[in-house]
């Protein structure tokens, strides 16, 4: 299949490269030194280019590039090392209001996402119910026109810098799991809503938010009650993308420019044959994951939901980045575990940092096992007692 970009994608390539050319040299590692994934310089920068809202309708004050314009802007982003996941958290919660929220949700808090003024996070996971999030505890019980919710939830990534958590809770106890929840918005900003840091082994900063006796109005509520369950659907065919693969992209441009690079005591590592074939593995894998990334981006423009084909990707692209950064390591040997930039660590530690921050994006939107399970049953056409126990 052919995947090749169109000349007005690749004007629109260049535009992006020009983009972050000229951002301070230092942007990217400081970045990821925070642990925050987010740049607000960054992302008030793409705001004024419209680029938050490129993908939108012109009639919706957006740009109306085509889904592989938009892909080639993330893979840039990934390819020079800026994180913009705060943004992509935001945008799959504003494209997933398009889709099943109300006219004011789509008046009020779809503009400001995409204006660029606000960022929102996903409160899934709880202490109890990591990727098996339909056994969420948190509850939201009916109080008039209100919903008072009480509960916890874990890995609510961006909360500190959000003003909205995009909240799953459960509104009936009493009927199966995933027919008695319930979607939110819920303003971080009131009455009994506390965000406390976590500090992960991949070096990013998440958090657990805590909920007690948190009241909002009947029109914070997305989708029908009892109805959370198809709204979250939506929400994961957004986040289920090869994210990894954009990390495997940097990772691999960062270890080409070492195993070029000759040292002082003998020629370039790259003249080592474990090494030149460490890094045709990552590569290959590298082209699977695009392939896979745009395949989706090619549903996508055919207004279709890459439900299974996004478990796919993210199944297959963050296990080949952990793939990647442990055979790095393996070649680069002991200095291969420096970590930190600008400390002469081999790729300026960003072996290193992929080594420990691999592990983490097998867990995003589902860890691997769950994603295997949903491939099974929808994709091979497998009984759920059959995966369960190929999973097992």
């Amino acid at each position: 299949m052919d995947f090749e970009l169109s000349a007005a994608q690749l004007r629109f390539r260049d535009e992006v490269r020009q983009f972050l050319a000229g951002l301070p040299p230092q942007t990217s590692a400081a970045v990821h030194d925070t642990g925050t994934l987010h740049s607000w310089d960054v992302h008030r920068a793409m705001a004024g280019r419209g680029w938050l809202k490129a993908a939108w309708p012109v009639e919706q004050g957006g740009q109306g590039r085509d889904p592989f314009e938009m892909a080639t802007l993330n893979e840039e982003f990934a390819r020079a090392g800026i994180p913009i996941e705060g943004w992509l958290i935001a945008e799959l919660v504003a494209k997933t209001l398009q889709i099943v929220g109300t006219p004011q949700q789509r008046h009020e808090v779809i503009p400001a996402i995409l204006g660029g003024e606000i960022l929102l996070c996903l409160g899934y996971s709880e202490p109890d119910s990591g990727s098996d999030v339909a056994a969420a505890r948190t509850r939201a019980t009916r109080d008039g026109d209100d919903w008072v919710i009480d509960g916890q939830k874990m890995f609510t990534t961006m909360a500190h810098e959000a003003s909205y958590v995009f909240l799953l809770a459960r509104t009936d106890p009493d009927v199966p799991k995933h027919r008695g929840l319930t979607m939110f918005l819920v303003p971080l900003s009131a009455d009994g809503v506390q965000v406390r840091p976590v500090h992960t082994l991949g070096g990013e900063r998440t958090n657990a938010t805590f909920y007690d006796r948190v009241r909002v109005p009947d029109s914070a509520r997305v989708g029908e009650v009892d109805g959370g369950w198809d709204v979250m659907m939506v929400a994961l065919a957004f986040e289920r993308q090869p994210a990894a693969a954009g990390h495997l992209l940097h990772l691999l441009g960062r270890a080409l420019d070492w195993a070029r690079t000759a040292g002082p005591d003998g020629p370039a590592p790259i003249e080592r044959p474990e090494v030149r074939a460490c890094l045709a593995r990552a590569y290959t894998d590298l082209e699977v994951s695009r392939l896979m990334g745009y395949r989706m981006t090619w549903l996508t423009s055919r207004d279709v939901l890459p439900h299974t084909e996004g478990s796919l990707a993210k199944l297959f692209s963050s296990e080949a980045l952990m793939r990647a950064a442990a055979s790095l390591v393996d070649v680069v040997g002991a200095d291969g575990l420096l970590a930190g930039h600008g400390t002469g660590a081999p790729a300026d530690g960003w072996i290193e940092h992929e080594f420990r921050h691999s592990v983490v994006t097998t867990i995003y939107a589902g860890t691997s096992e769950i994603q295997r399970g949903i491939i099974a049953e929808r994709h091979l056409g497998l009984p759920r007692a059959t995966a369960r126990r190929d999973k097992a």
